[in-house]
């Protein structure tokens, strides 16, 4: 299988924020129509909803939204670009889709405490014992 190598185009440097917050809307309303074909190229119908999609997405966004600076902007909105290509490429596998949009980074972390409440006595010293 062959695929077509895109060359990721660095847009010019935005001028204000004004024009920084206007490719930034330019960006959402892109990757929001490109949620029909994600669900499709990934077959997300029975896990997700395009509405829920658009929302994690909007919330993606909303995390920086303390951002001033332009050039940081653009920063994020080349992450963005390259994440949103990566993904219609079909770079990445089913289950990244659905553990970083649909279920959120803080449904993967697990909790380190009820490791030792099923461990023996014999593995609590060795934990106690050594250095972490």
């Amino acid at each position: 299988m062959a695929f077509t190598l895109k060359a990721v185009k660095v847009p010019p440097n935005s001028a204000s924020l004004e024009e920084a917050r206007i490719r930034m809307f330019d960006f959402f309303k892109s990757a929001c129509r490109s949620i029909p074909s994600v669900m499709e190229i990934y077959n997300l119908h029975d896990v997700v909803t395009p509405s829920q999609l658009r929302s994690s997405i909007a919330s993606q966004i909303r995390r920086n939204s303390n951002v001033t600076n332009p050039k940081v902007i653009d920063m994020l909105l080349f992450k963005g670009l390259e994440e949103l290509n990566n993904i219609t490429e079909h770079a990445k596998q089913r289950h990244h889709i659905i553990g970083q949009y649909v279920l959120g980074r803080q449904d993967l972390v697990q909790d380190l405490d009820t490791k030792d409440e099923k461990s023996s006595g014999f593995l609590r010293k060795f934990y106690e014992s050594n250095y972490f």
